[in-house]
């Protein structure tokens, strides 16, 4: 199959060469008035959707130009446009160079927090498309948001993203161990590292992020269905090293203990050559603001980057992370078998206090990750990305978690793990990308392949019950049940948590599973104002299973298609798509047998399938003052896997699930100073077919862990530009959920999570060397819970300060 189809592309590219020789490419660089690169300054040739944006270094390129006169116009946030007449012949290209009046630093005041959300973006599909391009929706969180902020960790950055919240926090345990998203109802982890997967069991730390990319619905077709994709994925883009000398460090300090030392420093290495390094690390050392649990990180990341020519270019990662943590267990309050003894927080009057944990019972999750990457500039029409990762993660150490222990009293089995499992991935992908004309219509053309390897080792303990604990009280006395009998409290200590473990045996498992893939995607210009998208990747997934078990091997071949339409009533402001999506989850089989045991088999399953239609507008209005985006959107998934109800033994594939809502997101700069980012979205997330006697997939209830129904965020900002205050700044904001069951079953009952608001606010100040700052959140001091058939108390008031010094 692969063969045929390098062949085809073989064919494809042959055929139409004499049509691209006659494109060519517009180039150039814009700089302020005081010589200083200008970044993300916005060139477009007029009559055409043919654009770019400056990078770092001030420079831009435009490719696929046809021979004519155009007007090449520059424009940026709050500054007056620029526009030049230019002839492009066939196969010259041109240099065409421009300055701005305004300076570096008055450019950078009104960039700081809009950062042109038009930009041509590399990730989303996998090809350089401007926001109003993309049939897909997807957010942006930008590093200068983050700071305006105050954060500390990444979990917080996503509360500036519509459709999008934590279910519970990262319990760094083994496989699944970093924080759960409820994204369109769905789960999703953070795992991907600039488009390519990446591991974390514990937490991610914000001093590499450059921004952060939701993207949303099922997105198989051009990521793989190696990891969870029904609702989208998170993106983390990470810092890129520049030609310049510079750098900041920042101490901060806060509510629970918190002390951070951060540093980010950018050095060139060649007077040269372009060669440029850059660190980030951070030490983080935090309390809990429950009676016991803790963070202690170190992290770095080191990255490098050479062009040897204007056509070749090298770009290595690393991120390495060192992390300790006492985490609070994870409070189910449910068997999910018999009927609810608490029907409302009020009844499980949960003591917030209470993490009921210690500090001795911790977890490690260190961490390593490596990306690398070489581009190189084909021809004029088309460049090459070849790209390898490879990560490694372990959880090291306590999970545990709270359960109902199936009896109607106050009690609860406090359960412990421990864990001892490693985790490596290895992705090898080699992108070609194409941009050309055939008969006067536009192509941007992506072809990939795609590598993917995992391989899981667990030598981890059993599970045990350790004691009992009642929702207001971790050690208690308590009589067992049947008996006269007094049980004496139970106080933790590693040793006696690992005398009990140590009789529940342990696992000796090292499983490995591999996905071959190829892809295509064209976006076709049939008008400067029309295109469409149409994409296909074809997935073979190896399961290798247990090394020790040699008939526990299954493929496995999957398709995912992608189509999208894009209609610009006015072009790069107003910008009209509808989509359709997929996504897949390979099933492994299972041992399944007849009702009384006999007849056991290994029963094959197809993969589970994600299937989404959307349409909405996306607008870039008022020089790029005003970027919206509405989206209506209708996911199912078909497939799933449950009990067949008439027998214990037995599993069936068929139950369904639809997910349905809207969002709507507005980033906007109505004036100099002035941004503001804002949002709303409502799921609605139910079974519609399946096992009635489930609690798991029960037809018209929800299906655990889709989040609230109803989110709204909003921040506003306004930065001093001149006169007195001048580099002063207030931020003010906060976040909406509405009542959110984590419950939803006949057998149980319901339970909900009240629905909450949250204010937050922030002071800083910042100029060319220095910044500080001063973060207020959950000014209310509310009480607020999250969940995932569970609840999970949340931070009271807290405050965090913080010190910069810019080089």
């Amino acid at each position: 199959m692969l063969q045929r189809f390098t062949f085809f592309i073989f064919i494809f590219l042959w055929t139409y060469g004499s049509a691209l020789a006659q494109v060519t490419s517009i180039n150039g660089t814009i700089r302020t008035s005081d010589g200083k690169p200008a970044e993300l300054v916005s060139i477009t040739v007029n009559g055409t959707n043919l654009g770019a944006v400056t990078d770092k270094f001030g420079s831009y390129s435009i490719k696929g130009v046809t021979p004519g006169s155009y007007v090449l116009k520059v424009t940026s946030v709050g500054l007056e446009k620029q526009e030049k007449t230019i002839e492009v012949k066939p196969g010259s290209p041109l240099t065409i160079n421009f300055s701005l009046a305004e300076n570096a630093a008055t450019l950078q005041e009104v960039l700081v927090s809009t950062k042109n959300l038009n930009k041509k973006d590399n990730y989303v599909a996998r090809m350089p498309l401007k926001k109003l391009e993309n049939p897909q929706v997807y957010s942006i969180v930008s590093s200068e948001t983050m700071k305006e902020q105050g954060l500390t960790n990444f979990d917080d950055a996503l509360r500036n993203v519509p459709g999008i919240t934590r279910t519970w926090e990262s319990t760094g345990r083994a496989g699944d161990g970093a924080s759960y998203f409820a994204l369109r109802g769905f789960d999703s982890q953070p795992i991907m590292y600039n488009g390519l997967p990446g591991l974390t069991s514990g937490n991610l730390d914000p001093i590499n992020i450059e921004e952060i990319q939701v993207i949303k619905g099922p997105s198989a077709t051009l990521f793989g269905g190696s990891f969870y994709s029904y609702g989208g994925m998170i993106n983390t883009i990470t810092k890129k090293p520049y030609y310049e000398f510079g750098g900041e460090i920042t101490y901060q300090m806060g509510s629970y203990g918190l002390n951070r030392v951060t540093a980010d420093i950018n050095t060139p290495l060649s007077k040269t050559e372009k060669i440029a390094l850059r660190i980030n690390t951070a030490y983080h050392d935090e309390n809990s603001f429950q009676d016991a649990g803790f963070k202690k990180s170190f992290f770095i990341a080191p990255s490098l980057v050479y062009e040897v020519n204007d056509r070749l270019s090298f770009h290595l990662m690393a991120e390495i992370l060192e992390e300790e943590r006492a985490v609070p267990p994870v409070f189910f309050h449910s068997d999910r078998t018999g009927p609810l003894p608490f029907k409302s927080l009020e009844e499980l009057n949960l003591n917030n206090d209470l993490s009921f944990t210690n500090n001795d019972m911790t977890i490690k999750n260190p961490r390593f990750n490596l990306q690398g990457q070489m581009l190189y500039k084909i021809s004029e029409q088309w460049t090459s990305q070849t790209a390898i990762s490879r990560g490694t993660v372990k959880s090291d150490g306590y999970y545990t978690y709270i359960w109902d222990d199936g009896i109607s009293d106050s009690y609860f089995d406090q359960f412990f793990h421990k864990e001892r499992q490693t985790t490596s991935v290895t992705n090898i992908q080699q992108n070609f990308n194409g941009d050309f004309n055939i008969v006067g219509l536009r192509n941007r053309l992506l072809v990939g392949l795609n590598y993917f390897s995992r391989n899981v080792i667990d030598n981890g303990s059993g599970t045990a019950a350790v004691r009992k604990v009642t929702p207001q009280q971790a050690e208690v006395e308590y009589i067992k049940p049947g008996t006269t009998d007094t049980i004496a409290p139970v106080y933790l200590s590693r040793a006696f948590v690992d005398q009990i473990l140590a009789g529940t045996g342990g696992a000796n498992s090292n499983v490995s599973n591999s996905s071959y893939s190829a892809y295509v995607s064209d976006v076709l210009n049939i008008t400067p104002a029309l295109s469409a998208m149409a994409s296909l990747r074809v997935d073979h997934f190896v399961s290798k299973g247990e090394k020790s078990d040699l008939e526990d091997d299954f493929n496995q071949t999957a398709l995912s298609p992608k189509f999208g339409l894009v209609y610009q009533p006015i072009l790069d402001k107003v910008s009209l798509f509808a989509n359709y999506m997929n996504a897949f989850i390979n099933v492994a089989p299972r041992s399944v047998a007849d009702p009384d045991g006999s007849n056991p088999r290994i029963k094959s399953f197809k993969p589970e399938q994600a299937n989404q239609f959307e349409y909405g507008i996306k607008t870039d209005l008022f020089n790029e003052r005003l970027n919206t985006t509405v989206s209506v959107y209708n996911i199912k998934v078909s497939d799933r896997v449950s009990p067949d109800p008439a027998n214990v033994n037995n599993s069936l594939q068929g139950g369904k699930v639809q997910s349905k809502g809207f969002e709507v997101e507005v980033n906007a700069n109505p004036m100099q100073g002035l941004n503001l980012i804002a949002g709303y979205s409502y799921n609605k997330t139910e079974v519609i077919a399946g096992d009635e006697a489930d609690f798991y997939s029960e037809p018209g209830r929800a299906i655990g862990g889709q989040g609230p129904q109803n989110l709204a965020n909003l921040w506003a900002s306004y930065r001093f530009t001149s006169g007195k205050l001048q580099h002063f700044g207030v931020g003010v904001g906060g976040n909406y959920a509405g009542k959110y069951r984590v419950i939803d079953s006949s057998i149980t009952g319901e339970f909900d999570l009240p629905s909450y608001v949250l204010l937050n606010a922030g002071l800083f100040y910042n100029q060319t060397h220095y910044r500080i700052s001063f973060n207020l959140n959950n000014i209310t001091n509310k009480e607020y819970y999250i969940g995932y058939w569970s609840v999970n108390p949340q931070r009271l008031r807290n405050f965090a300060a913080s010190f910069s010094y810019k080089f």
